[in-house]
């Protein structure tokens, strides 16, 4: 059942997404080489706890950690741990919060220190696409016209876009109704209606669109190792252009 918000419910959801996009821009901060992916994992838990809410992605069905980090080749669910960062790694970062009964979600993929023209163009061109499926979250459309905006932007640019996992609703669940998957045809899926939130996230590899699931059952990897990137914002439909709830300025310096 997919489930449209009131005013007054975007409204907490709001909190939520300044929330979650001021924990990644905290996170970035410490992004450098050197730095292992647990300290940031503690920089965010801390971060949220302190602001009052709760990490969304701790214990969410047995997941271990407040963030998801995902260095290099691993498309999403990295888990935090020793891995010290290094000069030229591209490390994409996934927060949730929990905040007065809802939820926050957001991702953005951080380079390190200097990275390859490779890396680069993957990076932007993913950054890219999410805002071309922004661009098509209005009433009125379905949900196949975000998709085929995304993959047809990345897909013209040699990049590929991963299947298996997909943007969602959100709400007062962290995963609600509709799937939002980054690829598909015009014209088709669920209508959009007014008052739905949901997360738009392109997961983008740099070779083929393979992947595979390591054995502790979260953590994907590109098939080929090449390197993946993740960029993820949470919206609420409406009549003529999309409402951001979540946002990279803070992490990129622009005026909110």
């Amino acid at each position: 059942m997919i489930i449209t918000k009131t005013e007054e419910e975007i409204a907490l959801m709001r909190e939520n997404g300044i929330l979650v996009s001021k924990t990644l821009a905290e996170v970035g901060k410490h992004v450098a080489p050197g730095v292992t992916t647990g300290h940031l994992n503690a920089i965010a838990e801390s971060f949220i706890r302190d602001h009052g809410a709760v990490p969304a992605f701790l214990g969410y069905n047995g997941f271990p950690f407040t963030l998801c980090v995902s260095v290099n080749s691993t498309v999403v669910h990295g888990f935090p741990g020793d891995y010290r960062l290094k000069e030229g790694d591209i490390v994409s970062v996934d927060c949730g919060t929990k905040y007065k009964g809802f939820f926050g979600d957001s991702a953005y993929t951080f380079g390190v220190g200097q990275v390859s023209q490779a890396a680069e163009l993957l990076m932007r061109t993913t950054r890219e696409s999410l805002f071309k499926g922004i661009e098509k979250a209005v009433a009125g459309n379905r949900v196949g016209d975000i998709g085929a905006a995304v993959q047809t932007h990345v897909e013209q640019r040699g990049f590929s876009v991963v299947r298996e996992m997909v943007g969602h609703g959100i709400g007062r669940n962290l995963h609600e109704k509709p799937d939002v998957p980054n690829y598909g045809r015009p014209g088709q899926g669920k209508h959009l209606e007014e008052g739905m939130v949901i997360c738009i996230e392109p997961m983008i590899n740099q070779g083929g669109r393979g992947v595979y699931l390591e054995r502790d059952g979260w953590t994907l990897k590109t098939a080929d190792n090449r390197n993946s990137a993740h960029y993820e914002l949470t919206v609420v439909i409406r009549k003529n252009k999309a409402e951001l709830l979540s946002t990279f300025a803070f992490i990129e310096g622009e005026k909110i």
